[in-house]
């Protein structure tokens, strides 16, 4: 019997960019996904929670998403695993972002390791498939578990929407076929988190979502 993923959602930033503390039940081992800044409401949920964090995850080097992520690995010392190298540019502006956006105290992040396509990564007992989507961003990974039919798509795909492709790096042709090549072929029971917003599912986004169509 596979273990079952839970999580918890924690908006963060004035982005309310939706950090997820993903833990696995099994072992109560858990991943911090994206945590872009708040801290604090990371360490409360973490400790309502209950779980031991042992790593922390990035689905793309965006500030609102990584902007935090130099300053809780320190916290916790714990490694940082993703993106994909693509946003290593990304990361290292992560400084200059944060002063652009309103997000001052960012700090640069070169995570102990990369993503690429094909690569897995574990949480507790849990398994994660890596994806490498480009299009929102360069270096943008999605972490699906085909095992409990779950995903965390950082901001890829959104519910009725998907991610700006107006950014440094961004292509919205490359955003749509990573979307219809790697996304939609997962099946339309997969629900995932994503980046921003409600949760859904891939079969309510390949029925309904206008850009899909």
């Amino acid at each position: 019997m596979p273990s079952t993923p839970r999580a918890a959602i924690i908006p963060v930033t004035p982005f309310q960019q939706n950090c997820t503390l993903l833990w696995c039940e099994a072992t109560k081992r858990a991943a911090v996904i994206d945590p872009g800044g708040d801290l604090d409401r990371i360490q409360a949920a973490i400790a309502k929670a209950g779980v031991t964090v042992e790593k922390i995850l990035l689905t793309h080097g965006h500030i609102d998403h990584a902007g935090g992520a130099a300053d809780l690995r320190d916290a916790l010392s714990v490694p940082v695993e993703g993106p994909h190298l693509a946003d290593k540019p990304l990361l290292d502006r992560l400084p200059e972002a944060g002063a652009a956006y309103g997000l001052a105290g960012a700090k640069v992040v070169t995570p102990d390791r990369w993503l690429a396509e094909g690569d897995s990564v574990t949480v507790g007992e849990l398994t994660f498939d890596v994806l490498h989507c480009p299009g929102h961003s360069p270096g943008s990974v999605v972490l699906v578990s085909r095992d409990a039919r779950f995903a965390q798509v950082g901001d890829v795909l959104f519910r009725g929407s998907v991610g700006r492709t107006d950014l440094p790096g961004g292509d919205h042709a490359a955003l749509i076929a990573s979307i219809k090549t790697k996304l939609l072929p997962l099946g339309d029971d997969v629900a995932f988190i994503p980046g921003h917003g409600p949760t859904s599912t891939i079969g309510q986004e390949r029925l309904s979502n206008p850009f899909l169509q």
